[in-house]
């Protein structure tokens, strides 16, 4: 058995999605191919523009035989973090042979010959590093200089390492350097729209998810661009009010930052001493989630980082929470949203060689986790549960509830 692994948002899935998806089983041979995907909350710290079911699906009807969720802890986190999860979840299972993703690069050994450097720190790079940090580079510019000049053929290293799915890249080939797995990285280098292009494609059938996401609300025309299943099924989204935005979230922040505005922010993941001031001291000046991240934003601290911060506090991940989580390996268990009914030999497979518990029924949970893992498992029901409720009140229906969510099955 030959299994295929990608780590994913797909918010939403779009042509190039399946392109990458199909493209990745060519050049495999796989028979199976298992997405870790991040569940309701994505790694530019914001909701999923639709629920981790719908996202399932999608992926389910086009090309993915089995979906697993990556745990908001993770799904919220920097690169290296959002990595690291998502490498061990599909090394966890058992099955997985190859990892692909898209990169601007497109060269495997390149971003493994980075990947080297950064993960061992040689001497005279380290030595570099801390000369340009001490001279004042942010880090991505320190570490630019210091692989350039450690290794003058790495003269485009700044090129590399500033484009998202490089850095990506990079991270998921240390994720399984430091993990000694078996699992083969392979790359595709990514066509079309970029990462952050927000209009879209000319050629009306390519787009960036970001564009996708700003289309929807103006009535944008994206049939083009996605796959006709995932059309529908985002329709039905949309039609049934489901679309989701960081704004439909203000009044819940505003109150979890006004309640602890006097003891501060820091016990946060990733939230400093100086980012929990800024926050306290600019409260005044909230009207919406959007405008306050632009509020407290500064030249070192990007909207990405901020929103991320911002979402820790909301969603209540602790510095605490995630130091935890490391130290039983990041993921403990895998959470099962969907399957193709023809994928029962994968099912049994992962049955007989996983090395953490699959869970496919919420319910059953408490009996299987103990201890860490369960409190993440239960960290990440409040945070759907946040998710649900926020849904809830802009449609004003019922919550969904998770107990009684059936699995996605095609």
């Amino acid at each position: 058995m030959n299994v295929l692994g990608i780590i994913a948002e797909y918010n939403p899935l779009h042509n190039g999605h399946v392109a990458h998806i199909n493209r990745s089983k060519e050049m495999t041979g796989a028979d199976y191919t298992v997405v870790a995907m991040s569940g309701n909350f994505v790694q530019r710290g914001a909701p999923a523009v639709i629920d981790k079911f719908a996202r399932a699906k999608m992926a389910l009807e086009n090309g993915a035989d089995l979906v697993l969720e990556l745990p908001t802890c993770y799904s919220t986190a920097s690169a290296e973090y959002f990595a690291s999860a998502g490498v061990a979840l599909l090394d966890k299972i058992g099955v997985v042979d190859h990892i692909s993703f898209g990169s601007e690069c497109g060269d495997i050994k390149m971003l493994q010959h980075i990947a080297s450097i950064l993960l061992e720190e040689p001497p005279e790079f380290s030595e570099y590093m801390q000369r340009y940090l001490r001279e004042g580079y942010t880090y991505p510019l320190a570490r630019n200089n210091a692989l350039i000049q450690y290794e003058t053929s790495l003269f485009d290293a700044s090129r590399i390492l500033g484009s998202p799915n490089n850095i990506l890249g990079i991270e998921y080939i240390k994720a399984l350097n430091r993990r000694n797995s078996s699992i083969t990285p392979i790359t595709l280098q990514r066509e079309g729209s970029n990462y952050h292009d927000r209009y879209m494609a000319d050629s009306g059938m390519s787009a960036s998810a970001q564009a996708i996401r700003e289309a929807i609300p103006i009535g944008g025309d994206i049939s083009p661009v996605m796959p006709d299943s995932a059309y529908s099924d985002l329709f039905d989204e949309i039609e049934a009010g489901n679309i989701m935005d960081l704004d439909d979230f203000s009044a819940m922040l505003y109150y979890k930052l006004l309640q602890e505005k006097n003891i501060g922010y820091t016990s946060y993941f990733d939230v400093s001493r100086v980012l929990s001031d800024r926050i306290a001291n600019k409260l005044s000046t909230f009207t919406s989630f959007k405008n306050f991240i632009e509020e407290v934003k500064s030249r070192d601290r990007t909207y990405t980082r901020i929103s991320r911060c911002l979402m820790h506090i909301l969603l209540d991940i602790t510095e605490r929470d995630l130091e935890s989580y490391k130290l039983i390996d990041f993921i403990p268990y895998a959470r099962v949203l969907g399957f193709r009914r023809d994928a029962e030999p994968l099912l049994s497979e992962i049955k007989c060689r996983t090395r953490i518990p699959i869970i496919t029924k919420i319910a059953d949970a408490d009996g299987i986790l103990y201890s860490e893992p369960w409190k993440m498992f239960r960290n990440e029901i409040k945070a759907n549960e946040i998710y649900y409720s926020a849904r809830a009140i802009k449609t004003c229906t019922p919550a969904k509830n998770e107990f009684s969510t059936p699995l996605v099955i095609i």
